[in-house]
């Protein structure tokens, strides 16, 4: 039995009305935040596909948040929401404050990181490593629920180092939803804190989606988004038999054509994909904005290079956008030249 489409004129982050058994509304496919990839540029090309998956920003710590250039870290085009900001952090005032100023930038959730294994963000006492410590990550949820209206999220693994079991995880989330936090998004494998590097712990430890699937059968109120290891929307379509919800992450770099079925598949919208050509056509302004006030064109183009990821022309569409956006004064014309070469197959 497919799982029936959300309303796309219901407000996925309201918490839907009735008895505490209800699970509250949300949307069945997002984007995973992912560091140097899904900034503002990334995400309004995504626009162009998928007009309501949920995106992520970035990680962004609470203190680049309270001392940094809050505009450029923050700041956002209108056409990208529905949008969550990922903040990492362990100080629950810190938090409190980033939660306020999320809500007044416009964002439509706040999500706290606490599944990243890097040293930096390890030295920095957040991430991953606060799963050893739910109530801190408690805390910390519930100072920024009562800063903010935005409704407060947790990105988490399934589990850390030797505190892998799934009694550790069903305590974590137990603690942490104890708050009132009606949603988490669990990343199905475990975190090596030590011994492997972040990008060896997207892949080595083993996928244990069972784990997640047992999560949301013992808190059927909460909203549990399952993440990793998906590549295409028949695998979303039979993880949305067991969990509420799926996050995909490097695959949507990738191939972020992937999502243009997305609306209409798990939304019920009613208006036939764009093709590549016209989200190219349709980021052909927002380009000529963007470098007519200085920014270098690969700033933008580099999300675009896998958007004819696997069709005819696709290596010459790189290779242009490759090689002629990082010259001085390139501008649009570059993306209209890799356009002509890859629609000659």
């Amino acid at each position: 039995m497919s799982r029936p489409a959300l309303s796309p004129l219901t407000h996925p982050l309201a918490p839907q009305q009735g008895g505490s058994s209800e699970v509250v509304q949300g949307f069945p496919l997002s984007v995973a935040p992912m560091m140097d990839r899904t900034d503002r540029h990334f995400r309004y090309m995504m626009r162009q596909i998928t007009r309501h998956t949920l995106l992520y920003t970035e990680m962004v710590t609470s203190q680049a948040i309270l001392r940094g250039d809050r505009d450029h870290l923050l700041s956002f085009t209108p056409d990208e929401k529905p949008l969550v900001l990922q903040v990492g952090g362990d100080d629950p005032q810190d938090l409190a404050a980033c939660a306020r100023i999320a809500a007044d930038y416009g964002y439509d959730e706040i999500n706290l990181n606490v599944g990243c294994p890097s040293d930096r963000v390890q030295s920095g006492h957040f991430g991953a490593c606060l799963m050893a410590q739910p109530q801190r990550v408690a805390d910390c949820v519930a100072t920024m629920m009562a800063a903010s209206p935005l409704p407060v999220s947790v990105k988490h693994r399934i589990g850390i180092d030797d505190l892998d079991h799934y009694e550790h995880l069903f305590s974590f989330v137990a603690t942490v939803a104890a708050t009132g936090c009606q949603r988490f998004t669990v990343h199905a494998r475990k975190a090596w804190l030590q011994g492997l590097s972040p990008k060896e712990n997207r892949t080595v430890p083993p996928l244990r989606y069972g784990e997640v699937h047992r999560l949301k059968q013992d808190f059927p109120q909460l909203w549990i988004e399952i993440n990793g290891g998906f590549t295409d929307l028949d695998q979303v379509e039979q993880q949305l038999q067991a969990v509420d919800a799926v996050m995909i992450g490097r695959a949507a770099y990738d191939t972020p054509y992937l999502f243009a079925e997305v609306d209409q598949r798990f939304f019920g919208a009613d208006m036939s994909p764009p093709s590549r050509a016209q989200v190219v056509a349709t980021m052909l302004p927002y380009i000529d904005y963007w470098t007519g006030r200085g920014l270098k064109l690969y700033k933008i183009t580099r999300h675009l290079l896998m958007l004819f990821h696997g069709q005819p022309g696709s290596r010459r569409w790189r290779q242009i956008l490759t090689e002629q956006s990082s010259k001085p004064g390139a501008g649009v014309e570059v993306v209209e030249q890799g356009l002509t070469q890859v629609l000659r197959g």
